[in-house]
């Protein structure tokens, strides 16, 4: 009997995540591999798995792991090698597998890896996670039967990507910073009418540009400073795997997850009138009232793209967007975040509708709102603080006053704040969106004072 104790710290709500060698080793993604394909085992699936792995140095040796424990444990595996996390949930469709495993850290610095997974064509998540820690800690048999290949489905991704695009003459500058979208977007562009510039489409897991995280404004200044010279369109750029999309329009601006959905909506809406659209617990009440106002409609969800992809199965939504820049297209696509499909399809609706992101932007009511608001607080007490929030503004607010999805998000007659516990890091996330800038500043005060009052002092600057 196999058995690997696992580091706590790793067990993401969403994923697995460590840093390589010290809370990540390659024996831990053996051990991880072979209690996967008892999983698939227990639940009588199949035993078809596909791995792929982004360009972090790290992840040749952990895919290697992975793929003996799948095979040690009974799974036939593919291997489709180094790719964005969207191209393997591309493959485990396209070649009817009954799980697929990323090899991935996602955004998180160069010495961090993991693996985001799928069971069934569904996101394995949450429980899931902490159960197949609970079976690398009891020990899982070996069996007999495994083994594995290596098969590219990069040309049959490239081709659906491109299916019904259509980019007319706009000019574009795309940023992959060193990730592992770039050959993809190299592929896809080569392939586009217009005018396309690609910045750092190398593969390099040591990230010398800038580091691949297109929601932080910093990582965004390559790309800025290449629309304006290039006097392009909009610049678009990806985190490291490839399912966050970052926008800058024709000016500059940076266009957050929520209204370039509200944007998508306007298309998306009038194929599928009445039916909810998704927005994450940080997105503003703007882009709410903007995809109600689409035709469709809009509805809060919990943060993390786990959650987003379960609740769109269960609404049927056909788009679903957060803040961070996950996007989910269910209309003519799979409903998986895949930035480099939500760029070509912002594109594409740019060249038939003749409305730019830029004047999308130029066309919104002013916004008083803060940025996303990050506040350290220890993984351990984290979300104890959230809890007696919750109880507190319980007491102290009528019911519709306030939801306690994910966090506690209050709103009131001038706006609205949330604060929730981030699932990936030490810390709390807050934000507040406002009719005025006097509204504005007394809803950073009630944070505040919500956080006192659970015993963290925070000021916002």
């Amino acid at each position: 009997m196999n058995t690997v104790t696992l580091h706590p710290s790793i067990l993401r709500a969403y994923d697995i995540r460590g840093i390589y060698n010290q809370t990540l080793s390659p024996a831990d993604a053996t051990a991880i591999g072979r209690a996967f394909a008892a999983c698939l085992a227990s639940k009588s699936l199949g035993n078809k798995v596909v791995v792929g792995r982004d360009g972090r140095l790290s992840s040749p040796q952990l895919s290697t792991a992975l793929i003996d424990g799948l095979v040690d444990g009974g799974a036939n595996v593919t291997d489709i090698g180094c790719g964005p996390t969207p191209m393997l949930y591309f493959a485990a469709t396209h070649l009817d597998a009954n799980g697929a495993i990323q090899v991935t850290g996602s955004h998180n610095p160069p010495t961090h890896n993991g693996f985001k997974m799928v069971l069934d064509g569904k996101s394995f998540f949450g429980e899931e996670i902490t159960e197949l820690g609970a079976q690398c800690a009891a020990g899982v048999p070996s069996k007999k039967g495994g083994k594995s290949e290596k098969r590219s489905v990069f040309d049959e991704y490239i081709n659906r990507l491109l299916k019904s695009t259509d980019a007319g003459n706009l000019s574009v500058v795309w940023d992959c910073g060193n990730g592992a979208s770039g050959p993809v977007t190299e592929a896809v562009v080569g392939r586009l009418t217009g005018k396309h510039q690609v910045l750092f489409s190398e593969v390099d897991g040591t990230f010398p540009n800038h580091h691949p995280n297109p929601v932080d404004p910093e990582t965004l200044e390559i790309l800025r400073s290449a629309v304006k010279s290039e006097k392009a369109d909009l610049g678009i750029g990806f985190d490291g795997d490839g399912d966050r999309i970052g926008v800058v329009d024709a000016r500059g601006r940076q266009v957050p997850g929520d209204l370039l959905t509200a944007y998508l909506a306007q298309d998306v809406a009038k194929r599928h009138p009445g039916k909810t659209f998704l927005l994450d617990i940080k997105s503003s009440q703007l882009a709410l009232d903007m995809l109600n106002a689409a035709g469709g409609d809009a509805a809060i969800w919990k943060t993390g793209h786990s959650h987003m992809k379960r609740k769109m199965a269960e609404t049927g939504s056909p788009l679903a967007g957060e803040m961070s820049g996950h996007i989910f297209i269910a209309d003519d696509y799979f409903g998986f975040d895949d930035a480099i499909y939500v760029a070509l399809r912002i594109l594409t609706q740019m060249v038939r509708t003749s409305q730019s992101i830029t004047a999308f932007m130029d066309g919104l009511p002013q916004q008083y709102a803060t940025p996303e608001l990050r506040i350290d607080c220890a993984d351990d007490r984290k979300f104890t603080v959230i809890e007696k929030m919750q109880a507190v503004i319980a007491q102290s607010h009528p019911p519709e006053a306030f939801t306690t999805i994910d966090g506690v998000r209050v709103t009131g007659n001038t706006g609205w704040w949330l604060i929730r516990a981030s699932n990936t890091e030490a810390m709390l996330v807050a934000r507040a969106e406002a009719i005025s800038p006097e509204a504005l500043t007394q809803l950073v005060s009630e944070i505040e004072a919500v956080l006192a009052n659970a015993g963290l002092s925070w000021s916002f600057v």
